[in-house]
């Protein structure tokens, strides 16, 4: 079957089974590592990403689901202010050590600020509450989120493209 979506911003078009997981697709077919495998099952997070602006774990996506949709990726979202905003607010707050799950939270705070600039400390808890770190531990990856939105407000409150 081919499959047609926005990826990082790009048109892609490609022939491939419509059952394989969205997370293979990425990594095998496009290199994007960013997206790791965690659990396999849809419980950590670690290969988190946004799907026309909604945060979506590909590890439990078929690929066939994603026919003209937009997906980012952390390697798309990288590319923005807002991703560096949140970069140096999560390092400051020391909520990175292995960085394994890091690109998981990171678009689940993309997905949550997106939506709401200004949440409560509960909201974000709640945002990222489908991502597992086994490092950090939650405090310091929430107050990365916090400083972040107190730092990069603005830049959420204006419209994205979904």
């Amino acid at each position: 079957m081919t499959i047609r979506f926005t990826l990082n911003g790009k048109e892609v078009s490609f022939d491939t089974d419509p059952l394989r997981r969205l997370l293979d697709v990425l990594r095998e077919d496009f290199g994007l590592f960013g997206v790791k495998e965690g659990c396999g099952e849809g419980e950590c997070g670690a290969c988190a990403l946004l799907i026309d602006g909604e945060l979506a774990n590909s590890c439990i996506v078929p690929v066939g689901t994603v026919q003209n949709a937009v997906i980012m990726t952390i390697e798309g979202f990288r590319e923005t202010e807002r991703y560096r905003v949140l970069e140096k607010s999560l390092a400051d707050a020391g909520s990175v050590q292995c960085g394994f799950c890091t690109p998981g939270f990171v678009m689940a705070a993309e997905a949550l600020l997106r939506n709401n600039p200004t949440p409560d400390e509960e909201a974000i808890r709640e945002a990222i509450s489908g991502n597992l770190c086994r490092c950090t531990g939650y405090h310091m990856i929430v107050e990365g989120i916090v400083q972040a939105c107190r730092i990069g407000a603005k830049l959420w409150a204006k419209p994205t493209d979904r």
